[in-house]
């Protein structure tokens, strides 16, 4: 029993321990109340254990619950409110329908037809699914609807027809893949008005200081530095996280000889396409009827269970779904309690009140860059922004950053941040989930591309929109 404990992983757990208790330790910063600080080093602690890994990540939540409960931070129901959130069963309820798109093989259709259009390389694979994305980007306002419920499991399907797996050959494709496909999801988000649920928000606050954003003055500003994003993307991972297979000379052969052997849609592929062309409508329609993007994917999988196109078992033996539904509502509770306690607002205010009389072009790198890297702490783009996106915004403008630069830069910003880590906005945990890419890598890839989005947006971008005459 005791050669279970490995030492490596035993400190790996104290080490997490001890960085939350180092937190809690410390003396509490005036403004700050005693709960919300006991909740940042609770907070520390289980990020730190689930990025090391001591235990698995479901553990790891279930600890930093439990934490929550005993230490009397948080009472239980408000510890497992979480739970209730829209966005985490959003997740799971796409897992499900991914399913649906493999059992019925409809996705391995879909993914040969792509491998036929664009099969000559990995690479063009990598392209084909970024343009993908661009195209429904305008149409589908959700973020975390669009990757995971329409791309995610496409790619799946594209990564097993080449026998990548996550348990086997992870490197051959779908790694890369993953990572593009991913990353593509949080610039075609930052493109359009109507393409992350947070974007309509950044343009009822940008108001407040005199900027009006309307649908083609938000796309116009982004298509350049967007588009040059999104034409580099898939070369630059390409090259820091390159698949094993790189060429594909056979895969259009190959593509024709299995759509052929497949022969024509069945019914089961007829009942998974109404119920994807059903989500995506109820998605698109989703501000005007009223309907949340978790209520129509709950729809569209009860769709596919009563016609019997994936069965309960297939959901029980869903398990990242499960293990995501799990730590992702963990991280979703203490993200949302760190800033209802203020905590957030505290720091932000910290950080701009040592930046008055600073000079506004490098006072606002300063801001940007704080604004884009505290979304570390953040698992949700919405809640950084309704947080974060207001005094950085007014001071921004204080300190003689002109309006729109500043409202343009910290709007992109505010979808792009999202790419940092495995839980930082609503997709991220379901391509992580898939299991072909392990968190230290993802969070090395998040970090390395952020660096290039910022240059882009921030210099090209800049440049763009003085071109423009937007300042």
């Amino acid at each position: 029993m005791w050669q279970q404990f490995q030492p490596k992983k035993v400190f790996l757990f104290m080490l997490s321990i001890m960085l939350g208790l180092t937190v809690w330790l410390l003396p509490t910063p005036e403004g700050v109340t005693e709960q919300a600080w006991q909740l940042l080093a609770i907070f520390v602690f289980t990020i730190a254990g689930i990025i090391t890994k001591p235990l698995p990540m479901g553990a790891m939540a279930f600890i930093g619950l439990m934490m929550l409960v005993v230490t009397r931070t948080l009472s239980f129901e408000e510890a497992f409110s979480g739970f209730n959130h829209n966005i985490v069963w959003l997740i799971v309820f796409a897992f499900f329908i991914a399913r649906g798109f493999i059992k019925t093989g409809l996705g391995s259709r879909l993914a040969f037809l792509i491998m036929k259009l664009l099969g000559k390389s990995t690479l063009g694979m990598g392209y084909g699914l970024v343009a993908t994305d661009l195209l429904l980007a305008p149409a589908i306002p959700s973020l975390t609807a669009r990757a995971g419920g329409v791309i995610f499991p496409v790619l799946t399907s594209l990564a097993k027809a080449f026998g990548s797996e996550p348990h086997s050959h992870p490197r051959k494709m779908g790694a890369y893949l993953m990572n593009t496909a991913f990353q593509g999801s949080v610039v075609t988000s930052a493109m359009f008005l109507t393409a992350m649920a947070g974007n309509p928000l950044i343009a009822d606050l940008a108001a407040e200081v005199g900027v009006k954003l309307s649908w083609g003055t938000w796309a116009l500003a982004a298509s350049v530095p967007g588009l040059l994003c999104l034409l580099i993307l898939p070369y630059v991972m390409y090259k820091i996280y390159p698949p094993e297979v790189k060429q594909t000379p056979d895969a259009r052969e190959f593509a024709c000889k299995e759509l052929k052997a497949m022969g024509p849609i069945a019914f089961q592929e007829w009942v998974m396409l109404f119920t994807f062309v059903l989500l995506i409508s109820l998605w698109v329609m989703g501000p005007v009827i009223q309907m949340k993007a978790a209520a129509a994917a709950l729809l569209g999988l009860c769709l596919l269970l009563l016609t019997k196109v994936i069965s309960w078992d297939d959901i029980i033996k869903e398990k990242g779904a499960w293990n995501i539904l799990i730590w992702f509502a963990t991280l979703i509770t203490m993200a949302g309690y760190l800033n209802k306690l203020n905590l957030t607002k505290w720091f932000s205010q910290a950080v701009v009140g040592h930046l008055v009389g600073v000079d506004w072009l490098m006072g606002f790198i300063v801001l940007g860059l704080i604004y884009y890297y505290s979304h570390y702490f953040f698992a949700s783009n919405v809640a950084h922004i309704g947080s974060m996106f207001p005094p950085f915004l007014i001071l921004s403008v204080g300190l003689g950053t002109p309006p729109a630069l500043a409202v343009l830069t910290l709007a992109f910003f505010s979808s792009l941040f999202g790419g940092l880590t495995h839980y930082g906005c609503g997709p991220a945990p379901i391509f992580f989930g898939a299991g072909y890419v392990p968190v230290s890598t993802w969070w090395r890839n998040g970090f390395a591309m952020s660096v290039i989005y910022i240059l882009i947006f921030g210099v090209v971008g800049g440049f763009w929109w003085k071109t423009l005459g937007l300042f």
